[in-house]
């Protein structure tokens, strides 16, 4: 038998007091720390999509602006301080 939302709920509110607690000890990023890694996991996104795209390309023309794209994406990041 299935079981109803509310026992769910909580179960959900009853957390291992384990787990809550690295959570809180995490310290709290500022806004351009924030901004920093939106940043890089945007470029690195983008990455991802650069390398499956040059896996597929054919035309040498293609090729090689995927290839100057990958290289400017993995500048980017590392000046942002990712790892690529």
């Amino acid at each position: 038998m299935a079981r109803g939302w509310e026992s769910k709920a909580v179960e959900e509110q009853r957390e291992d007091p384990a787990e809550a607690q690295p959570r809180q000890s995490r310290p709290a990023r500022s806004p351009e720390e924030q901004e920093r890694m939106r940043k890089r996991d945007e470029l690195q996104l983008a990455r991802k999509r650069v390398v499956a795209d040059l896996a597929c390309a054919r035309h040498p023309r293609h090729r090689e602006l995927l290839e100057r794209t990958l290289a400017d994406l993995d500048a980017r990041i590392g000046a942002l301080g990712g790892q690529v």
